[in-house]
């Protein structure tokens, strides 16, 4: 503690460093993670949380984060839900942290920016401990795809659609995947074989047991749908990688949306799932006060917009971004997690970023394991973070595209080698 305390000092005295030097160094006012799980990943209308409500699975992962943490919960501030579908997720959070254990004095609020809602939520704990406002906190996002659709139920008032983008907001995500690969010419092809990687990469990932220490087991009730009859069941992994997929095999499913192209399918699409994960997060100061283990660090996060029609090529534009803002160039990153929502958006990005594919989606990405919107931004910080301890990497970078047309992107530092 001495030490850090005085090295943030001799910071303030000497010359500033930048790039990896700068986001590596160890202060006290640090923002880190201190622990960071997640339920197994359900396939939507039909797997294991098919029965489960949104408050349950969101209870029981706060009551795992509590136990696997060992943390008191009174030291916890606030919780930030990120959530996509649920119009009570404000009542939602409140009502299963207190119920999960957590006192009343730990706040809760639920943040909805599409896709990038888990990511959202982790950037507002985040900002919160470095401002000084809160100590610890907690980011979560969830999301029951089984009991929701992402639709707009009516269109925008008239005055609105006189604008062209804003009219285009309301465009279906399968209609801008189809956009993206007709504008930048990704053939059906290169989104087939990028996804059978991506299947190939998950179950390579999942007979390895890599996904082990990044999932809990959700205990939960599941009704059969020709009796009725109910049944606990324990899940313990997830349900979306479809071990044995090929190329050849994806080739043969017909398009998803006829209506606009014919290159985006069910196999080369994010799954429909239901799913959550958490990060606990708190100085770097109270995490050693506290003798909580430090798995990483939180850099920062930034979003940016674009054309609606073409959302799903967001990364390309936040990733620069950010790693503009710490003067960093995408060879320092070690791990990439880029969501997969469309084969069409991660092979434009994968190409236009020139990312070395080695890097990125190592245990696969959401065509093979499932995109609960509101979770994926923290499910991918928990899946990166695993990936740079198995490998003994540091830098992590996470990105998403974002429905209506934007992108973001987060940057963490890896302290587990």
């Amino acid at each position: 503690m001495a030490t850090e305390r005085l090295n943030s000092i001799l910071s303030h005295l000497t010359p500033t460093k930048s790039g990896l030097a700068a986001i590596t160094q160890k202060n006290p006012d640090d923002v880190v993670i201190t622990l960071a799980i997640r339920t197994p990943l359900a396939k939507g209308f039909k797997g294991g949380f098919k029965d489960t409500q949104l408050d349950y699975l969101i209870y029981s992962l706060l009551k795992k984060v509590i136990q696997k943490s060992n943390i008191d919960p009174q030291m916890v501030e606030d919780i930030c839900l990120g959530n996509v579908n649920d119009a009570k997720a404000a009542y939602t959070i409140r009502a299963a942290a207190l119920a999960a254990g957590f006192p009343n004095t730990a706040a809760a609020s639920s943040v909805n920016r599409f896709c990038s809602s888990g990511l959202k939520a982790t950037q507002d704990i985040a900002n919160q401990i470095s401002l000084g406002n809160i100590e610890c906190g907690v980011a979560i996002g969830a999301e029951m795809m089984s009991a929701a659709a992402d639709r707009i139920p009516q269109p925008f008032h008239e005055e609105i659609l006189k604008n062209q983008e804003a009219a285009d907001c309301m465009q279906p995500m399968g209609q801008t995947s189809e956009n993206v690969g007709k504008d930048f010419d990704i053939s059906r092809e290169a989104q087939d074989r990028f996804a059978a990687e991506s299947y190939q990469r998950a179950e390579r990932a999942q007979k390895a047991g890599w996904f082990d220490d990044e999932i809990v087991p959700i205990t939960t009730t599941v009704k059969d749908p020709k009796s009725g009859e109910e049944k606990q069941v324990t899940l313990t992994k997830d349900e979306g990688p479809r071990w044995g997929t090929t190329y050849e095999s994806l080739s043969k499913i017909r398009p998803a949306f006829p209506d606009y192209g014919d290159r985006s399918t069910g196999g080369n699409s994010s799954q429909v799932t239901d799913g959550a994960a958490a990060v606990l997060l708190m100085k770097r100061s109270t995490a050693l006060k506290m003798n909580q283990p430090i798995l990483a660090k939180y850099v920062g996060a930034t979003v940016t917009g674009l054309a609606p029609r073409i959302m799903g090529i967001g990364p390309s534009l936040a990733i620069p971004k950010l790693l503009g803002k710490y003067n960093l160039a995408l060879d320092d990153v070690d791990i990439i997690e880029l969501n997969e929502a469309f084969a069409s958006m991660a092979v434009y990005c994968l190409n236009t970023l020139g990312i070395d594919a080695s890097k990125m989606n190592v245990r696969g990405g959401a065509i093979a394991l499932g995109h609960p919107l509101g979770a994926t931004g923290t499910r991918q910080i928990c899946t990166g973070l695993s990936e740079c301890r198995r490998q003994k990497k540091k830098i992590l970078l996470t990105s998403m595209c974002i429905g209506t047309g934007q992108g973001m992107a987060g940057l963490f530092v890896n302290e587990v080698l």
